[in-house]
């Protein structure tokens, strides 16, 4: 690692920068603790250079712009503090840069776009279609339909939404023939590769039959398990860390990180198994080993946690009943996966990275889109527990600490946070869910007894 001195004023590009090969869309933290690093660490590096693209803000993508794309990442555990000068994005850019953006996806250079853009930035239904009930994606979708009969230029169309900006970065490509490339979503998402694949070429069909078949034949989707842990730094520790690096745009993280891949790279990619990274036939179970126990703890924890008092992961583990709690959270878990992941050992090593002060991951903001990441993090061990006429009470806890976490106001507002608190409502709830969830009197019958002792706390 590079160690940074208190002294260092600003950061500077030394050497030259790698070739931009790979589009990162969602320029924030996490793809920076997680991709850039890999890319930086994998042995053909000087190879492969990434243009990244931010959300709706543009502040962050002028910070890095400024620093030549040099950003620091600090590892941070009970020990101390190590620096490191991440090098491999080249370009920062708001995501509203579309010119730039169909130009990156178009390049022939380019072969690999990565989308780091939460849960809720696919905007796709529980089909894996697009959302048509979202106001913005009703007005992508007509926009397209009026770029394939002519209405508006497709150099004109301005999409708002990320998915379909991506298209029209495609559709570049295929008219400039510029080759295979693959789509990698880094989303904590089941199958997440596979959702991508059919939301896009749903939306393809909407703009023409041409699209459709080439995006089948030129365009992979890996599906991908993405594991670090990188909160969103506070505005104290924002200044300091300002101070030490000399990084208008610094990340903070754990040590471990881990990610697994499977999937092909029909136009190359980095040696990321150099790195450190996984490349597996069947990404199913690890997939869900990560995003049921350490998403689905996080999720619980931020419920249950805010109801306690508490503001971080670490003071909720600490905590004897969020830790029994996510004890047996993790134990329905087991209860659904091979016993071949090594388990044991994931578990403790979670109880080690949950307990790091060092790391403020603050409740409120894993606290964010709740009913979401219940129904991907939670909901599905508890129908397969519900399938085999088991009483998921785990699974029952992490909804009840939902339910009054929500109704107290202590999540963020969210649309389909629950308001009443008859019986009818509470089925209803819970159908909305999952339909096998909402069609068990007694996992209803177990989450009201669990939330009236929540109400008391």
């Amino acid at each position: 690692m590079t160690e940074l001195s208190t002294a260092r004023s600003s950061l500077v590009r030394d050497a030259p920068a790698p070739p931009v090969r790979i589009v990162l869309i969602g320029l924030g933290a996490f793809s920076r603790s997680h991709l850039a690093w890999y890319t930086q660490h994998a042995a053909d590096a000087s190879s492969w250079g990434i243009a990244a693209y931010s959300g709706r803000s543009r502040a962050l993508a002028d910070k890095l712009d400024r620093q030549d794309g040099l950003y620091t990442l600090t590892e941070r555990d009970a020990q101390g503090d190590r620096f490191e000068v991440v090098s491999s994005i080249v370009r920062a850019h708001p995501g509203d840069d579309l010119g730039a953006l169909i130009d990156d996806i178009s390049s022939p250079a380019v072969s690999i776009v990565t989308l780091t853009i939460t849960e809720v930035g696919y905007r796709l239904d529980p089909d894996d279609a697009p959302d048509l009930s979202d106001p913005l994606v009703a007005r992508d979708v007509c926009l397209l339909g009026d770029v394939a009969n002519g209405i508006v230029a497709f150099d004109a169309a301005r999409p708002q939404t990320t998915l379909v900006r991506v298209l029209l970065g495609l559709e570049a490509r295929r008219r400039r023939e510029s080759g295979p490339i693959a789509l990698v979503s880094l989303d904590n998402l089941p199958d997440n590769g596979g959702r991508l694949e059919r939301g896009m070429l749903a939306l393809a069909a909407s703009l023409s039959p041409e699209l459709v078949d080439w995006i089948s034949d030129s365009v992979s989707f890996p599906s991908s398990s993405v594991d670090r842990i990188t909160p969103q730094i506070a505005e104290d520790e924002l200044r300091e860390l300002i101070v030490t690096t000399g990084d208008e745009a610094p990340v903070v993280a754990e040590p471990f990180s881990d990610w697994v891949v499977s999937g092909a790279f029909p136009g190359g990619r980095p040696q990321w198994e150099t790195a450190g990274a996984r490349f597996v036939d069947d990404l199913e179970p690890w997939e869900a080993r990560k995003l049921w126990m350490l998403n689905g703890a996080h999720t619980l924890l931020a419920c249950l946690g805010l109801l306690r008092g508490h503001r971080t992961v670490a003071e909720s583990i600490g905590d004897p009943v969020c830790r029994a709690a996510v004890e047996s959270l993790w134990n329905e878990d087991a209860a659904c996966l091979p016993a071949c992941l090594g388990l044991d050992e994931y578990r403790q090593a979670l109880v080690d990275r949950f307990a790091n002060a060092r790391i403020e991951h603050r409740l409120e903001q894993i606290a964010a889109d709740s009913f979401m990441k219940l129904r991907l993090r939670v909901v599905p061990v508890t129908e397969v527990l519900l399938r085999r006429g088991e009483l998921p009470r785990a699974g029952a806890a992490a909804i009840a600490a939902w339910i009054v976490a929500a109704r107290r106001g202590l999540l963020p507002p969210e649309a389909t946070a629950p308001s009443a608190h008859s019986g009818a409502a509470l089925s209803s709830l819970l159908t909305r869910l999952s339909d096998v969830v909402g069609a068990s009197a007694p996992f209803a019958d177990e989450v009201e007894s669990i939330r009236v002792s929540y109400e008391e706390v």
